[in-house]
Protein backbone atom coordinates (compact mmCIF):
# COMPACT_ATOMS: atom_id res chain seq x y z
CA UNK A 1 0.00 0.00 0.00
CA UNK A 2 1.42 3.40 -1.20
CA UNK A 3 2.36 6.06 1.81
CA UNK A 4 1.54 9.18 1.76
CA UNK A 5 5.24 10.33 0.47
CA UNK A 6 4.55 8.08 -2.19
CA UNK A 7 1.92 9.58 -3.10
CA UNK A 8 3.03 12.91 -2.88
CA UNK A 9 6.12 12.04 -5.05
CA UNK A 10 3.87 10.12 -7.74
CA UNK A 11 1.83 13.13 -7.84
CA UNK A 12 5.15 15.67 -8.35
CA UNK A 13 6.88 13.04 -10.83
CA UNK A 14 2.85 13.67 -12.87
CA UNK A 15 3.61 17.38 -12.49
CA UNK A 16 7.55 17.02 -13.83
CA UNK A 17 6.58 15.30 -16.57
CA UNK A 18 3.69 17.66 -17.60
CA UNK A 19 5.77 20.30 -17.71
CA UNK A 20 8.62 18.25 -19.64
CA UNK A 21 6.19 17.77 -21.98
CA UNK A 22 5.28 21.86 -22.51
CA UNK A 23 9.03 22.26 -23.30
CA UNK A 24 9.16 19.75 -25.91
CA UNK A 25 11.13 17.52 -23.50
CA UNK A 26 10.34 13.96 -22.23
CA UNK A 27 9.88 13.46 -18.58
CA UNK A 28 13.19 11.56 -17.92
CA UNK A 29 15.08 14.47 -18.91
CA UNK A 30 14.50 16.39 -15.27
CA UNK A 31 15.78 14.80 -12.47
CA UNK A 32 13.69 14.85 -9.29
CA UNK A 33 15.95 15.94 -6.20
CA UNK A 34 14.85 15.17 -3.18
CA UNK A 35 15.76 17.77 -0.05
CA UNK A 36 16.49 16.29 2.59
CA UNK A 37 17.56 19.31 5.35
CA UNK A 38 16.59 18.35 9.34
CA UNK A 39 14.24 15.21 7.23
CA UNK A 40 14.27 12.41 9.89
CA UNK A 41 15.62 9.08 8.04
CA UNK A 42 12.54 7.37 8.19
CA UNK A 43 11.05 9.53 5.65
CA UNK A 44 13.73 9.36 3.55
CA UNK A 45 13.91 6.10 3.52
CA UNK A 46 10.46 5.95 2.09
CA UNK A 47 11.47 8.08 -0.25
CA UNK A 48 13.82 6.30 -2.11
CA UNK A 49 11.67 3.37 -1.26
CA UNK A 50 9.02 5.46 -3.58
CA UNK A 51 11.27 5.56 -6.18
CA UNK A 52 13.49 8.76 -5.47
CA UNK A 53 17.15 8.44 -6.67
CA UNK A 54 18.80 11.43 -5.87
CA UNK A 55 18.99 13.54 -2.60
CA UNK A 56 20.57 17.12 -1.87
CA UNK A 57 21.31 17.67 1.24
CA UNK A 58 22.67 21.14 2.76
CA UNK A 59 25.73 20.67 5.15
CA UNK A 60 28.64 17.84 5.27
CA UNK A 61 27.96 16.90 8.99
CA UNK A 62 24.24 16.07 8.57
CA UNK A 63 24.67 14.21 5.09
CA UNK A 64 27.55 12.31 6.52
CA UNK A 65 25.35 10.82 9.22
CA UNK A 66 22.67 9.98 6.94
CA UNK A 67 24.84 8.58 4.16
CA UNK A 68 26.35 6.50 7.20
CA UNK A 69 23.00 5.28 8.44
CA UNK A 70 21.45 4.66 4.66
CA UNK A 71 23.90 4.23 2.94
CA UNK A 72 24.43 4.56 -0.99
CA UNK A 73 21.52 3.37 -2.77
CA UNK A 74 20.70 7.15 -4.16
CA UNK A 75 23.16 9.68 -5.98
CA UNK A 76 24.25 12.30 -2.78
CA UNK A 77 24.01 16.29 -3.58
CA UNK A 78 25.64 18.80 -1.56
CA UNK A 79 23.46 21.62 -2.63
CA UNK A 80 23.83 24.24 0.16
CA UNK A 81 26.84 26.55 0.63
CA UNK A 82 29.96 25.05 0.84
CA UNK A 83 33.66 25.97 3.13
CA UNK A 84 36.78 25.85 1.49
CA UNK A 85 37.89 23.98 4.81
CA UNK A 86 34.82 21.43 4.63
CA UNK A 87 35.94 20.07 1.12
CA UNK A 88 37.78 17.25 1.89
CA UNK A 89 34.99 15.58 3.63
CA UNK A 90 31.98 16.50 0.95
CA UNK A 91 34.22 14.88 -2.01
CA UNK A 92 34.17 11.49 0.21
CA UNK A 93 30.54 11.83 0.53
CA UNK A 94 28.86 13.53 -2.36
CA UNK A 95 28.55 12.74 -6.09
CA UNK A 96 27.58 16.22 -7.24
CA UNK A 97 28.76 19.47 -5.85
CA UNK A 98 26.08 22.03 -7.15
CA UNK A 99 27.70 25.01 -5.00
CA UNK A 100 30.65 25.67 -6.71
CA UNK A 101 30.84 29.51 -7.37
CA UNK A 102 34.49 30.32 -6.73
CA UNK A 103 38.25 29.58 -7.73
CA UNK A 104 39.51 28.38 -4.57
CA UNK A 105 36.72 26.22 -3.82
CA UNK A 106 37.09 24.30 -6.77
CA UNK A 107 40.77 24.13 -6.50
CA UNK A 108 40.20 22.79 -3.34
CA UNK A 109 37.85 19.98 -4.61
CA UNK A 110 40.03 19.05 -7.16
CA UNK A 111 43.10 18.67 -4.97
CA UNK A 112 41.42 16.83 -2.09
CA UNK A 113 39.61 14.95 -4.84
CA UNK A 114 42.29 13.93 -6.01
CA UNK A 115 44.46 12.44 -2.64
CA UNK A 116 40.25 10.26 -2.43
CA UNK A 117 41.06 9.14 -5.69
CA UNK A 118 37.87 10.18 -7.14
CA UNK A 119 36.74 12.68 -9.97
CA UNK A 120 33.64 14.63 -8.53
CA UNK A 121 30.56 16.38 -10.87
CA UNK A 122 30.43 19.80 -9.87
CA UNK A 123 27.65 23.04 -10.97
CA UNK A 124 28.55 25.92 -10.97
CA UNK A 125 26.16 27.91 -8.70
CA UNK A 126 25.63 31.31 -10.94
CA UNK A 127 23.63 34.18 -8.53
CA UNK A 128 21.52 35.38 -11.65
CA UNK A 129 19.21 37.45 -10.03
CA UNK A 130 22.05 39.28 -8.28
CA UNK A 131 20.75 39.39 -4.53
CA UNK A 132 23.02 40.36 -2.06
CA UNK A 133 21.84 37.89 0.07
CA UNK A 134 22.20 35.14 -2.15
CA UNK A 135 25.91 32.61 -3.09
CA UNK A 136 26.81 32.23 -6.63
CA UNK A 137 29.34 34.09 -8.46
CA UNK A 138 28.51 36.67 -10.79
CA UNK A 139 26.79 35.65 -14.04
CA UNK A 140 29.01 38.30 -15.63
CA UNK A 141 31.94 36.38 -14.14
CA UNK A 142 31.03 33.03 -14.88
CA UNK A 143 32.72 32.17 -17.98
CA UNK A 144 36.00 33.07 -16.44
CA UNK A 145 35.48 31.09 -13.68
CA UNK A 146 34.70 28.28 -15.98
CA UNK A 147 38.17 29.31 -18.24
CA UNK A 148 40.43 29.04 -15.00
CA UNK A 149 39.26 25.67 -14.11
CA UNK A 150 38.47 24.11 -16.86
CA UNK A 151 42.23 22.39 -16.70
CA UNK A 152 41.64 20.70 -12.94
CA UNK A 153 41.38 17.02 -13.51
CA UNK A 154 39.65 15.91 -10.73
CA UNK A 155 36.51 17.77 -11.55
CA UNK A 156 33.86 17.79 -14.11
CA UNK A 157 31.85 20.29 -14.64
CA UNK A 158 28.44 19.56 -15.62
CA UNK A 159 26.33 22.47 -16.04
CA UNK A 160 25.43 24.97 -13.31
CA UNK A 161 22.90 26.10 -10.81
CA UNK A 162 21.04 29.23 -9.49
CA UNK A 163 18.17 30.00 -7.24
CA UNK A 164 15.08 32.64 -7.90
CA UNK A 165 14.56 35.43 -5.71
CA UNK A 166 11.80 34.50 -3.49
CA UNK A 167 7.71 35.53 -4.63
CA UNK A 168 4.07 34.15 -4.36
CA UNK A 169 4.03 34.36 -7.79
CA UNK A 170 5.76 31.55 -9.62
CA UNK A 171 5.90 33.42 -12.93
CA UNK A 172 8.25 35.76 -11.03
CA UNK A 173 10.69 33.14 -10.88
CA UNK A 174 10.88 33.20 -15.06
CA UNK A 175 13.43 35.81 -15.84
CA UNK A 176 16.25 34.19 -13.67
CA UNK A 177 15.40 30.71 -14.84
CA UNK A 178 15.59 31.67 -18.64
CA UNK A 179 18.74 33.94 -17.47
CA UNK A 180 20.70 30.67 -16.48
CA UNK A 181 19.35 28.61 -19.35
CA UNK A 182 20.69 32.12 -22.16
CA UNK A 183 24.07 31.90 -19.85
CA UNK A 184 24.41 27.91 -20.47
CA UNK A 185 24.11 28.39 -23.98
CA UNK A 186 26.83 31.62 -23.98
CA UNK A 187 29.26 28.93 -22.62
CA UNK A 188 28.43 26.25 -25.00
CA UNK A 189 29.53 28.76 -27.61
CA UNK A 190 32.50 29.32 -25.71
CA UNK A 191 33.22 26.07 -26.65
CA UNK A 192 36.07 25.61 -23.95
CA UNK A 193 37.66 22.14 -23.08
CA UNK A 194 36.84 19.97 -20.40
CA UNK A 195 33.67 22.01 -19.32
CA UNK A 196 30.13 19.95 -20.25
CA UNK A 197 26.80 22.11 -19.67
CA UNK A 198 24.20 19.12 -19.31
CA UNK A 199 22.44 20.13 -16.12
CA UNK A 200 20.73 23.20 -15.43
CA UNK A 201 19.80 22.96 -11.60
CA UNK A 202 16.97 25.47 -10.81
CA UNK A 203 13.70 25.18 -9.18
CA UNK A 204 11.86 24.56 -6.11
CA UNK A 205 8.40 23.24 -4.99
CA UNK A 206 6.92 26.90 -5.20
CA UNK A 207 8.26 26.89 -9.23
CA UNK A 208 10.12 23.90 -10.56
CA UNK A 209 7.30 23.91 -13.42
CA UNK A 210 8.03 26.90 -14.46
CA UNK A 211 11.83 25.90 -14.01
CA UNK A 212 11.44 22.94 -16.21
CA UNK A 213 9.52 25.24 -18.89
CA UNK A 214 13.17 27.40 -18.88
CA UNK A 215 15.02 24.34 -19.55
CA UNK A 216 15.90 22.47 -15.81
CA UNK A 217 17.24 19.32 -15.76
CA UNK A 218 17.29 19.16 -11.80
CA UNK A 219 14.90 20.31 -9.67
CA UNK A 220 15.02 20.42 -5.60
CA UNK A 221 12.14 20.04 -4.41
CA UNK A 222 11.86 19.34 -0.44
CA UNK A 223 8.54 20.96 1.30
CA UNK A 224 6.40 19.79 -1.42
CA UNK A 225 7.22 15.72 -0.77
CA UNK A 226 7.84 16.23 3.22
CA UNK A 227 6.65 19.42 4.42
CA UNK A 228 7.43 22.18 6.51
CA UNK A 229 10.93 21.60 7.77
CA UNK A 230 11.76 21.87 11.10
CA UNK A 231 14.14 24.63 11.73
Amino acid sequence: MDTGIAFTIATIKQRIAAAAARSHRPPDSVKLLAVTKTVPLMLIEEAINAGVTAIGENYVQEAKEKITALGRKTEWHMIGHLQTNKAKYAVKLFDYIHSVDRLDLAVEIDKRAGLAGRKINILIEVNVSGEKSKNGIEETKAIGLLKAISGLENIAVKGLMTMAPYSSDPENSRPCFSGLRNLQQKIIREGIAGIRMDELSMGMTDDFEIAIEEGATIVRIGRAIFGERNK
